[in-house]
């Protein structure tokens, strides 16, 4: 997840529910990462606009997880906004899921 990071620094991750239904309503967001202990509310709202767009989504981590990889604190969603970064990390993070 250290990709992540990598996309925090470039300026193509975003993160915070509000922020990443923004990035998703423009058409911006590649790849959003839920964490898996994400508040019901903040999953039903981020889920609606994924699936209005048809944005590709994962679930991973808990909050604490990800914040941390991020540099952020209590974020429990992220938006991916660049093509490459979004494939390379949905690509690790199912191979680490089916090991």
């Amino acid at each position: 997840m250290s990709l992540l990071g990598f996309a925090k620094k470039s300026g193509n991750l975003v993160s915070g529910v509000n922020t990443c239904t923004f990035a998703i309503s423009k058409g911006k967001a590649k790849l959003v990462i839920l964490a898996e202990d994400i508040s019901a509310g903040s999953e039903k709202k981020i889920m609606k606009e994924i699936r209005k767009k048809g944005i590709p989504y994962i679930k991973y981590g808990t909050i604490d997880e990800l914040s941390h990889i991020a540099g952020e604190s209590g974020r429990s969603v992220f938006a991916v906004l660049d093509e490459n970064f979004a494939r390379s990390i949905a690509y690790e993070t199912d191979k680490r899921q089916q090991s």
